[in-house]
């Protein structure tokens, strides 16, 4: 027991040695970690970002156990390991940034959350419109909607159009004998950024044979990022959806379209700060009204 006190003490002496920017630089530095562990947590980098905490783990294991050697090698692994995880992760990096200094001024605008939130349920009805009509006919459609993780190095694998999502700039770009037919589509924020872009295809052994390249690539597209991919068969017509490496395959275009604004409005609503909230409904209740006494 006293052996215990002892220890107790020593904490305690220890904790009073511990000035107030001791305390801050503690809860920068996990801030930052926490960041940084998301950051790999949603990325194409995962698995290595494990890799990563078993080698760290490893480090200090043979300095407490003494093995000198071991030690020495990791210690010379780490001085060259730190610049090229710099280059491995060099595009979460310029993400990350990117984010801390634009996302926090954007999130104080309430309207213009109101107006993407438009632009996006028009995204929505074009996509469906279009899907419907292509899932008739048979042509092949891959689209992406783009989510949190950004996709900018896909898009640049493809033409930028930076246009507004309809259903005949959908039908046009995926007609069969067009030059962008054979890629994807990445939609952000309701726009269309991109066509012909090139996907990741997944090497999930358990995916149906039936299913080929487009398939393959949307589910790809879902394993390594949070974006919704929408997919219509060339062989079938039939509408698909890959999230988070599941498809969900032979929807209608009901479905479809209650499966796209339970995925992509929420979003908008849980980006919204406390004190702006409310005011959404409201103003969405009152262009609801406006726009009912200009039908009748």
């Amino acid at each position: 027991m006293a052996y215990l006190s002892s220890i107790l003490e020593g904490v305690l002496r220890f904790l009073g040695t511990i000035a107030l920017t001791d305390w801050l630089d503690i809860l920068i530095l996990a801030y930052l970690l926490y960041r940084a562990l998301l950051l790999v947590g949603r990325s194409r980098a995962e698995n290595l970002g494990r890799t990563v905490i078993y080698f760290l783990f490893a480090l200090a294991l043979s300095v407490l156990l003494r093995l000198n050697t071991i030690n020495a090698i990791l210690r010379a692994i780490v001085t060259w390991g730190v610049i090229g995880l710099i280059v491995i992760f060099q595009p979460e990096i310029r993400r990350l940034l990117e984010q801390v200094g634009s996302s926090k001024f954007r999130s104080f605008n309430p309207f213009a959350r109101v107006q993407r939130a438009g632009v996006i349920e028009t995204a929505i009805a074009q996509t469906v419109s279009a899907c419907a009509e292509m899932s008739e006919q048979r042509t092949g459609v891959l689209m992406v909607f783009e989510r949190s993780f950004h996709l900018d190095d896909i898009a640049r694998t493809g033409t930028i159009v930076d246009a507004q999502v309809s259903a005949q700039l959908l039908k046009n770009i995926f007609f069969v004998k067009a030059a962008l037919h054979d890629g994807a589509v990445i939609v952000r924020n309701g726009r269309l950024l991109a066509a012909g872009c090139i996907l990741p295809l997944s090497h999930n052994g358990n995916i149906s044979r039936d299913l080929g390249t487009r398939h393959r690539a949307g589910i790809g597209m879902s394993e390594n990022s949070d974006a919704v991919v929408v997919i219509v068969s060339e062989e079938t017509g039939a509408i698909s959806v890959a999230i988070r490496g599941m498809l969900k395959r032979h929807l209608t275009p009901q479905t479809l379209e209650t499966l796209l604004r339970n995925e992509l409005l929420p979003a908008l609503e849980d980006e919204q700060p406390e004190n702006t909230r409310f005011r959404i409904p409201w103003l969405r209740k009152r262009e609801k009204e406006a726009k009912h006494d200009a039908d009748e």
